[in-house]
């Protein structure tokens, strides 16, 4: 498979020495803004740009030394991308918070005054994308998500920059996500994106997938509650038949559970035989600093970062012992990097 030289050099830039991406994510921005303002006692309006940017600030300080990258996003991470450590690399994310809840499709829209060329010249190694994607929504609904894939993996193809996609699945008719029944959907929607989006005509470099589980529901798992959707065996399976359909490399995302399911996830990754290679891992390593920081402030959140949060990535980074270099998957050799 055909990857530009540019490519080649930025997807380097943000592994580590293995060929696995090791990455650190902060590029949560609506959400950020509620936690802290929960955590603060005080209206989402009161969280001041300030306070956004500090709190990135501190955590791409002390967690991106032990990360082969971080993910920020450009309305409030770019003090964070320069306060990150020399060996990380950077990814930036070109879409807008949330998405559209005017009609239905959850569609997607960009960040008005970016661009892929923009990135770039800001520093980034790579453009991240997500987008809320069922593959078997309406077909109109998911044409537009085609297109709209298309037209930036195209604009990353021509500045040579990776383009990392990462897709949510979601119910259309808005149905409980964290449910049962979700649950025994979500090993099929997975499957359907990361078979989608694998398709060459996207240029897409690395997906940045869902595990395709809810924990919550494996027979065996730390938070099994009684209620299968899934045996740890048939879990297993899942997570074989996703990977399978991959033929561009894939990173998983920590979706924001507690970073001890998350490791457990990743557990089963490697249990199943899965060829990932590597984790962009947000929530699971520092949310548990959100309140040490809306009541003590950024020394305190610091100082969490320096014991709990460390300790959470390097858990995280023990657990990504079994994944792949994402150049295997591409059928090249360690050399042809070099």
């Amino acid at each position: 498979m055909q990857v530009s030289e540019g490519k080649l050099r930025h997807l380097k830039a943000l592994s580590d020495a293995r060929g696995v991406i090791a990455a650190a994510a902060m590029d949560q921005r609506g959400s950020l803004r509620k936690s802290i303002a929960k955590g603060k006692g005080v209206a989402e309006n009161d969280v001041t740009a300030d306070m956004m940017a500090e709190f990135k600030v501190a955590v791409s300080k002390v967690l991106t030394p032990h990360a082969s990258a971080i993910l920020l996003d450009p309305e409030f991470g770019l003090p964070a991308a320069a306060a990150r450590g020399k060996n990380a690399g950077l990814l930036l994310a070109y879409e807008e918070s949330g998405y559209d809840n005017t009609r239905p499709g959850r569609l997607p829209d960009l960040l008005p005054h970016l661009s892929v060329k923009r990135i770039g010249d800001m520093g980034g190694d790579a453009v991240k994308i997500l987008i809320y994607y069922n593959a078997y929504d309406d077909k109109n609904v998911n044409d537009i998500k085609h297109a709209f894939v298309e037209r930036i993996g195209s604009e990353c193809e021509h500045c040579q920059i990776p383009f990392f996609l990462e897709f949510v699945s979601y119910d259309p008719r808005g149905d409980d996500e964290k449910g049962l029944e979700f649950a025994k959907q979500k090993p099929e929607l997975v499957l359907g994106a990361m078979k989608e989006f694998s398709k060459p005509f996207y240029h897409v470099d690395v997906l940045k997938v869902e595990v395709p589980i809810n924990a919550e529901y494996v027979e065996g798992s730390k938070v099994y509650e009684g209620h299968t959707a899934y045996t740890w065996k048939e879990a297993l399976e899942h997570f074989r038949r996703a990977a399978a359909v991959a033929t561009k490399p894939f990173i998983y995302l920590s979706a924001g559970v507690d970073n001890d399911v998350f490791i457990e996830n990743l557990t089963m990754a490697a249990e199943a035989g899965t060829d990932f290679s590597g984790v962009l891992c947000g929530r699971a390593t520092w949310k548990n600093g959100i309140p040490v920081y809306a009541k003590q402030g950024v020394k305190a959140l610091e100082d969490w970062l320096a014991t709990e949060g460390v300790k959470n990535i390097n858990a995280v980074n023990s657990a990504l012992k079994t994944a792949k270099p994402w150049y295997a998957k591409l059928g090249l050799e360690a050399a042809a990097l070099a």
